[in-house]
């Protein structure tokens, strides 16, 4: 009998034992991100994520590396470089106009800098940047190329000068093509072949960030922090202001960019205007501007 009764002791310990080992098994396949190969390149690189959440940046308090989800951490690392000063899109050589803001006498300092700038941020391109940049997402991550398409169309036509229309459509076009080259997405050319006109700034990192299955709502914002921090950059060589004033700027602008991130998300197509008519008519005034450091 205590033979038996060893023997089933056994067999039930051996048995939970294996059932353990597979569960811990499937669980690692399961949140292990599989690497493969880019037909085109040949660059190894991590599939689209398709789980990563919304928890992602969305909150003050820290973080450590460890409590990150794998997916989660990739969508961050993917963000960082796609909205790095390093991601070469070209962004230095634009100013948006705000070079001949600073000829002209409207921005002089630290405080005219940050006026002008909060001012086109929530109520000029930065809002409508925004907007698009919400709208081409949930159009790419729902399949709907008509919607996709119409977007893109608009984003082109709300653009107010020729330099900053070749400032958005040349970014654009260059994050398109730098994504497509290193960061291989399943459907990506489809997408952009769909639409009739080229994919402006802010469509197409909306476009590649749905395909790559990144969050919005961090999407939006780490998109607008680099905007505001590519307007500074042109300001302080322009007026000039030293680093120290720069910070100080971009902390100013903190709660307009997680204002205008909020109204964007729960903006439509019909909430789109501007009123910062005098930063396009510097988007307008710097094509003939004499001497000149920046394309836009």
């Amino acid at each position: 009998m205590r033979t038996v009764t060893t023997t089933m002791h056994t067999t039930i310990t051996d048995i939970i034992t294996m059932v353990i080992t597979i569960t811990v098994t499937m669980i690692i396949i399961m949140i292990t991100p599989r690497m493969t190969t880019n037909p085109t390149t040949g660059i190894a690189t991590i599939p689209t994520i398709t789980t990563a959440t919304s928890m992602l940046m969305s909150t003050n308090e820290p973080v450590s590396a460890g409590d990150l989800a794998e997916r989660e951490a990739a969508a961050l690392y993917r963000l960082m470089t796609w909205l790095s000063p390093a991601f070469p899109v070209g962004g230095f050589s634009y100013s948006s106009g705000i070079e001949w803001a600073v000829e002209a006498g409207d921005i002089t300092d630290l405080a005219t800098l940050a006026d002008w700038l909060d001012a086109m941020l929530g109520d000029g391109s930065g809002f409508c940047d925004a907007t698009f940049l919400v709208q081409a997402y949930r159009a790419a991550e729902a399949g709907e190329d008509a919607a996709l398409s119409e977007v893109a169309e608009l984003a082109a036509a709300f653009v107010p000068s020729r330099e900053r229309q070749l400032e958005t459509t040349s970014q654009g076009r260059a994050f398109i093509d730098i994504s497509r080259a290193a960061w291989h997405a399943e459907g990506l050319d489809a997408v952009v072949a769909a639409c009739r006109t080229p994919l402006v700034y802010p469509v197409a990192v909306g476009v590649v960030a749905a395909l790559h299955g990144v969050p919005l709502a961090p999407t939006l914002h780490a998109f607008l922090h680099a905007l505001v921090s590519n307007w500074i950059s042109a300001a302080s060589r322009l007026v000039p202001l030293g680093q120290t004033d720069s910070q100080r700027v971009l902390v100013k602008l903190e709660a307009a960019v997680a204002a205008t991130a909020n109204r964007a998300l729960n903006a439509t197509l019909d909430d789109l205007g501007s009123a910062t008519f005098r930063a396009d008519l510097a988007s307008l005034r710097h094509e003939t501007q004499y001497t000149r450091l920046f394309r836009s």
